[in-house]
Parts: structure tokens; sequence; C-alpha cells
């Protein structure tokens, strides 16, 4: 049985994926170009075939090889279970929102877009933050941070630069979201990651807390 805190931590994994998918899919529909990872995603689905969601899944594990070679360890098999979900969640998201919002004017799509990656950093500082098992994109991120002893500013962007030329092999929705999302994406992950620490560690100390208080107040009585 998993202890409270575990249970707490993967509550606020599942929320960090699914505000991660949501702003994803905010960025997709605003048509002012994604960032240079789902752009391949979109177009590898537009010209290939499959959904977002399944590319994502299939590039994930592809990744999950690459990290290992890097590390020099056994393929971390869970972060599959992560791209799985947020596989999942992008095309569940996709299909909502276009139903409900399906932006025009130049100046909704401006806010369709900056909602996206706002949300897309908040979701990826947080779910990161619980330790469970990163999209293996975003581990990447991380074991690129240790390897070249920079900041996520550094390794987010080059990971997007590299991204950046196989969407535009495929063809993918390139614009100037895309620009954006390569100068301000890492800056955006490196701003909420130490709130987000701070803020779930509070959470979960105040949480553990409580329910010791709880636990010697019942083993009194």
């Amino acid at each position: 049985m998993l202890k409270w805190s575990n249970k707490l931590k993967f509550v606020f994994y599942v929320l960090g994926i699914l505000l991660l998918t949501l702003g994803v899919s905010f960025t997709i529909q605003s048509n002012l170009g994604t960032s240079p990872f789902d752009a391949l995603l979109v177009g590898l689905s537009i010209h290939v075939g499959l959904t977002v969601g399944s590319w994502e899944i299939l590039i994930a594990l592809s990744l999950v090889c690459c990290n290992s070679i890097l590390k020099r360890q056994k393929p971390e098999v869970l972060g599959l279970l992560t791209a799985f979900i947020t596989g999942l969640g992008i095309d569940m998201w996709l299909f909502l929102l276009h139903n409900f919002i399906t932006p025009e004017l130049w100046f909704s799509k401006v806010i369709c877009f900056v909602l996206g990656i706002v949300v897309t950093g908040l979701g990826t500082a947080t779910y990161l933050h619980t330790n469970f098992a990163p999209i293996p994109v975003d581990r990447l991120t991380l074991i690129i941070q240790e390897l070249t002893k920079t900041n996520l500013f550094f390794s987010k962007t080059l990971i997007y630069l590299i991204f950046l030329l196989l969407a535009l092999f495929f063809k993918g929705p390139i614009g100037v979201g895309t620009i954006l999302t390569v100068c301000l994406g890492g800056f955006i992950l490196n701003y909420f990651m130490p709130l987000t620490e701070k803020v779930l560690n509070r959470i979960l100390n105040d949480s553990s807390t409580t329910l010791n208080y709880e636990k010697e107040k019942n083993h009194s009585l």
C-alpha cells in the first residue's frame, strides 16, 4: 500500500501531465506555430498518418533507447507510461478544444498561444518534481543538463533546435510561435521549477504533518 505522500505525489504527477497536454493543445490550436517537438508530431500526423498522441508514444520509445545509451544504464521503461498518458492527454484535449476553441482573429490566437506555453511550462515543472517518470524528451533535457553542466534553459533550447530541423523536414506547423517557444520555453520552465518545488514541498510536508498528528491523536484515544 502506497504511503500517503506517494499518493499525493501521484495526484500532482497526473495533474502536471494534464496541464502539460492542455498547454500543448492550446499552442496547436493557436495556429501560430508550436514547439519544435510538437510541430514534429503534428507534421508526422498530417503527412504520415496516426494521431498526434500516437507519434508522441512512438518517438518516446526511440528516446528511451537514446537516454539509456547516454546514461549507460537500463532503459527507463516507466518513461513510456508517462508518454502513453501524455499521448492520450494530447489527443483528448485536441478533440475537446477543436469543438470549443478555434481562434480566428490574431489577438485571440496570441492569447491562445501565450496561455499554451505558460500552462505547458507549469505542467512540466509540476510533474517533473514528483520524480515519478519523466517523459523521455524531458528526461533527455535533464541528462543534457547534467552532461553539459549547464542549466535547463540551455539544454531545453538545444533540444528545441534539434527538433526544429526535424519538424521542418516533415513540414510541421512552424511559425512565429515556434521561434517564441525556442526562445522562451527553457526560460519559462527554469522560472517555474523553483516555484513548483517550493509549493509542492510545502503541501507534501503539511499533509505529512497533518497525517502524523491524526495518527498520534487516534493512538492516544
